[in-house]
């Protein structure tokens, strides 16, 4: 099941709109109410009543809470296109495009276990790559506070001069 929005004929360029489309699209609908209440832009703004408006109607047809939804699709499109035009210098005229663009947001519902594993996901993906260049049996925590003690230094590189052939430490 699902559902979602369509909104048509909006008095913004489609490409503004699709500068916020990467950042949106990795959250969950919720999440990105969230991010983009904050985000000084009027293309947020948008974004946010389209989003809002897509989840009160997952909500009221597919009866479950905010929380299980995840976008299915999230689509900038390109509306009409009003031509205009400007008086430019030595008597020339300059074409002006006024466009338009219509925001497609459709929902469904993924299951909390979905959820809760991708985030499990995640986590485990960080431990593995913060654990990487440690050596056995010492944590990232121990590590942190060997350095702030000052027992652990940070090696810098060795460059050979030209002069002589002396390593020196910069």
């Amino acid at each position: 099941m699902e559902a979602g929005a369509y909104i048509k004929n909006l008095k913004i360029s489609p490409k503004k709109l699709r500068f916020l489309l990467p950042a949106i699209k990795k959250m969950s609908p919720v999440e990105s109410l969230d991010y983009l209440f904050y985000t000084p832009k009027k293309g947020a703004k948008i974004f946010y009543k389209a989003i809002k408006s897509a989840i009160t109607n997952a909500k009221a047809v597919l009866k479950t809470s905010e929380d299980l939804l995840k976008f299915k699709v999230l689509t900038v499109e390109e509306g009409r296109k009003l031509k205009r035009s400007q008086p430019g210098g030595k008597g020339t005229v300059k074409p002006i495009k006024k466009r338009y663009a219509h925001i497609k947001v459709i929902l469904t519902v993924g299951t909390a276990e979905s959820v809760t594993e991708k985030k499990l996901a995640v986590i485990n993906k960080e431990k593995k790559e913060s654990s990487k260049f440690l050596p056995k049996g010492q944590s990232s925590f121990e590590r942190k506070s060997q350095i702030s003690k000052g027992r652990l230094t940070s090696s810098k590189p060795k460059f050979k001069s030209r002069e002589s052939g002396k390593d020196k430490k910069l």
